[in-house]
């Protein structure tokens, strides 16, 4: 059940993200759910692979690096969904995969804990 509410708060998420960047397009509030459906497949498969493969380039930026393989997966997410979910450019992904690092702490972690 905590993974289904953290898939729909995921899911607002991308559409709040949807709605203040214009280089940031998902067609509707399911191809959100969509989305959050496939990141987090992504962040479970995809993801734990190119942290190790990056791991010196992680420990030599502090974590930083991070931010960028989270934004690697939201390009395949992105690519996965077709024209559903469009993101314009890598740096559109990186602010988005810092604001939904932000919200992952700050709001749906707290939430699903309780």
């Amino acid at each position: 059940m905590r993974w289904l509410l953290g898939l729909v708060l995921n899911a607002l998420v991308l559409w709040m993200l949807s709605q203040l960047f214009s280089g940031f397009y998902l067609s509707s509030f399911f191809a959100a759910l969509v989305a959050a459906f496939l990141l987090n497949i992504l962040n479970w498969t995809v993801k734990p692979i190119l942290t190790v493969l990056t791991l010196p380039i992680t420990i030599l930026t502090l974590g930083l690096f991070l931010f960028v393989i989270s934004a690697v997966t939201l390009m395949l997410t992105s690519i996965l969904m077709g024209s559903a979910f469009e993101i314009s450019g890598f740096g559109t992904a990186l602010l988005a995969a810092i604001i939904i690092a932000l919200f992952q702490t700050f709001l749906i972690n707290p939430i699903k804990n309780n």
